[in-house]
């Protein structure tokens, strides 16, 4: 970011955030994008704090102390698919084509490549929601396949697609 972008701030999420990432699912718009149920308590995201698994890493973009984003990766638990994590995000519509997707999605990638030995990142994407897609492209995740009828958005059922980026092998010299 140049020196006239306004400070954002990636913190792990805590305590501290409940209340901003609460708001930040609840809003109709953000929660049409994502698979969150609006409407959720800060109950429900008190909960996903607790589970204290080390295989979850959940960010917040702050702004002035305002959560404005959001970007969970989870390393799978399994033994025969712990090479492989799944990514879900969300980003607050004032932030919206503005790099912050592209920021977090980068430190996600960079804790699943440098820290976490993850090889394989999955996530699913609403068919239609091209920014998103465009973004996901734009750090090697490419479409699986398409998920028909993938779940209920603004009372109908909407496909979605399965998308990965495989990390590639280092080179042998």
């Amino acid at each position: 970011m140049s020196t006239c972008d306004p400070v954002i701030t990636l913190e792990r999420f805590s305590e501290a955030h409940i209340e901003g990432i609460t708001a930040l699912y609840n809003d109709p718009t953000v929660a049409r994008q994502v698979l969150q149920t609006p409407y959720q308590s800060t109950e429900v995201w008190r909960e996903r704090l607790a589970s204290r698994n080390e295989r979850v890493v959940q960010l917040v973009a702050l702004h002035q102390g305002q959560v404005i984003g959001n970007i969970g990766l989870e390393q799978f638990s399994r033994i025969r698919r712990s090479h492989c994590a799944n990514i879900g995000m969300g980003v607050a519509v004032a932030w919206q084509g503005k790099g912050l997707g592209t920021r977090l999605l980068a430190t996600a990638l960079d804790l699943a490549d440098n820290w976490m030995n993850v090889q394989r990142v999955e996530l699913s994407v609403y068919a239609d929601n091209e920014a998103a897609i465009g973004l996901y492209r734009k750090f090697g995740f490419e479409t699986e396949g398409l998920f028909r009828q993938y779940a209920v958005r603004d009372g109908q059922l909407v496909d979605a697609l399965g998308m990965a980026r495989l990390r590639s092998s280092p080179k042998v010299s």
